[in-house]
């Protein structure tokens, strides 16, 4: 997919091709742009996620006019301390043309924020116009997040709380209670834009609790944060980056296998453990693996990602309202608080809160549950969800 490090760096888009849009609605139903046609690079990309979380319907006089272009600020105040995505900022503009150009609101709801009212199978055929015309794939696929990300943070204004991505009347903040990781690790939550400002993604409980600079978000496909990502991995040496994904290298690797003949002192924090979470469907992980893999090569040349495996692993709590789909998986919290539990048993790190610090990750995870399932009550819908796992029991 890239040719090297300088093609991501910046989207490279061709010009907008020109789109016939006529201002009486059709009758034909549309298939939206959010399931994307496969490409070589987006093949993965397309599933449909069905009733993963709360319907997101905002105010009927809701538009993007009125909330005018997403500050900085405000882009910040969801979870990152990186720069406005270009490709964001140029998909919200497009919403805000069409909107003058048709004199009607955008109105958003659904799984994902997606578009809805008058304006959907207009603004449906004008992206998958410019999409057909994007012939490189790296090109689609900032396309692609570029549109994920831009509904998600326009339908979401107003609507969720900026922290814990959940409708404002069901915040669970005052519950969540801070505290520091050791500085001798980082976090990278690696996030699929379907699960951007999603209200039971679990990744985003991390730079609740530890601050987004020990926990780090970086969307797959946003260039400006995947570059701050591996600039940093960069500094750091490859020889501290850690991908915790199973069962993909010839000779898979354990906790125990990491190197910690180190130093964990205050004069070692510009150079900690690098940990890489995928945040994101177990279906959409294996686009994103092969992303970090094809950017490793270029970089280090080695064919190999350093992954590792938790040895001790059980289900989640969240696994009452999104099942994973065996017991040996589970959530991106989760799945970081069993790491921290291993390096724990580790001598290096004996004495170093890092128990403590797991512990403080569960119970983030028992309040994400309660908020969700308090909600799911209210609304009158099931508080548990359809197991996908018994073909392997």
């Amino acid at each position: 997919m890239l040719s090297g490090p300088a093609r991501a760096l910046a989207p490279r888009f061709l010009a907008p091709p020109p789109v016939n849009l006529h201002k009486t609605r059709t009758n034909h139903a549309s298939t939206s742009f959010f399931q994307p046609r496969a490409s070589p690079s987006m093949a993965a990309l397309g599933s449909v996620q069905e009733g993963e979380e709360e319907i997101a319907t905002c105010q009927e006089e809701s538009g993007v006019l009125e909330g005018a272009m997403v500050s900085l600020s405000e882009w910040q105040g969801w979870g990152t301390d990186s720069p406005l995505p270009a490709t964001v900022v140029a998909a919200i503009k497009e919403m805000m043309d069409l909107e003058r150009e048709f004199g009607d609101k955008m109105k958003f709801g659904g799984v994902g924020s997606k578009i809805k009212g008058n304006l959907k199978v207009i603004d449906d055929k004008k992206k998958r116009s410019v999409y057909a015309k994007l012939s490189d794939p790296e090109q689609k696929l900032q396309y692609f997040t570029a549109q994920q990300v831009a509904c998600r943070l326009v339908g979401s204004r107003g609507y969720l709380c900026q922290k814990c991505w959940l409708p404002k009347e069901d915040c669970m903040c005052s519950r969540i209670v801070p505290c520091n990781l050791l500085h001798g690790i980082r976090f990278w939550l690696y996030m699929h834009p379907k699960d951007f400002l999603r209200q039971n993604n679990t990744g985003k409980l991390l730079w609740q609790l530890f601050g987004n600079q020990a926990a780090t978000m970086c969307v797959f496909g946003i260039p400006e944060q995947e570059e701050i990502m591996w600039d940093a991995f960069k500094s750091a040496g490859k020889d501290t980056i850690w991908l915790l994904y199973p069962n993909v290298n010839s000779s898979p690797k354990s906790v125990g296998d990491i190197n910690l003949d180190r130093s964990f002192s205050e004069e070692n924090k510009e150079k900690p453990l690098n940990f890489v979470l995928l945040d994101g469907t177990w279906s959409n992980s294996s686009a994103m693996y092969r992303r970090l893999k094809e950017r490793w090569v270029t970089i280090w040349g080695e064919e190999d990602l350093p992954c590792v495996s938790l040895s001790s692993l059980g289900a989640s709590v969240m696994h009452k309202l999104r099942p994973q789909p065996a017991w040996d998986r589970t959530c991106t919290a989760a799945a970081a608080a069993g790491l921290l539990s291993e390096l724990d048993l580790h001598e290096e790190f004996r004495g170093l809160g890092l128990d403590k610090q797991a512990d403080a990750i569960e119970d983030s995870l028992d309040i994400l549950l309660d908020a969700l399932t308090a909600r799911r009550r209210r609304m009158g819908r099931s508080i548990t969800r359809k197991e996908r796992h018994n073909n392997c029991i």
